[in-house]
């Protein structure tokens, strides 16, 4: 598992902006650093009550977040076009990357397996990268999910810390 101190793990994905159902590009993690912190929030799948709540909450920080010139990113194994449906369902004011193929989630060791008993998905967890590509903060759940308007303020302040 990737650790705070290390070097971000480099990935290509797609990336969901969710202006249209098919508003998909190309995503690589190094060509965005030096642009100011990155945020990425690994998180199971798209239009569950946890990860609606996870991401809305997200949502309404982005004010905060775009102060500290941070981008935030949503990263699951859903396919982009879905991402682009549940992104506009939710309002999200931030894109989110598809990780169809599992690359990242193994990279940063977050995979969780048998997620409703069946699949291989993102566990819920958030990396903070410098503008050097090092990892200056690491959250993964354990056991229940935490109270998202606590975790996004630390998020925040590791943020500040990491600019």
């Amino acid at each position: 598992m990737v650790e705070q101190g290390d070097r971000a793990p480099d990935f290509t994905v797609p990336i969901a902006r969710g202006g249209a159902y098919n508003d998909v590009e190309e995503f690589t993690l190094s060509e965005r650093l030096g642009d100011g912190p990155i945020v990425l929030a690994f998180f199971p799948a798209a239009f569950t009550s946890g990860c609606t709540e996870e991401l809305c909450t997200f949502r309404d920080s982005m004010a905060t977040f775009n102060d500290l010139d941070a981008s935030v990113y949503g990263i699951s194994t859903d396919l982009p076009f879905a991402q682009n449906t549940f992104i506009q369902r939710e309002g999200l004011n931030f894109p989110l990357l598809s990780d169809y193929e599992h690359d990242a989630i193994e990279a940063y060791g977050v995979v969780r397996e048998g997620f409703y008993d069946v699949m291989r998905v993102a566990e819920r967890s958030v990396f903070v990268i410098d503008c050097e590509g090092i990892v200056a903060y690491r959250w993964v759940r354990e056991g229940e999910n935490p109270d998202f308007e606590r975790l996004v303020e630390e998020i925040r302040g590791a943020v500040e810390r990491a600019r």
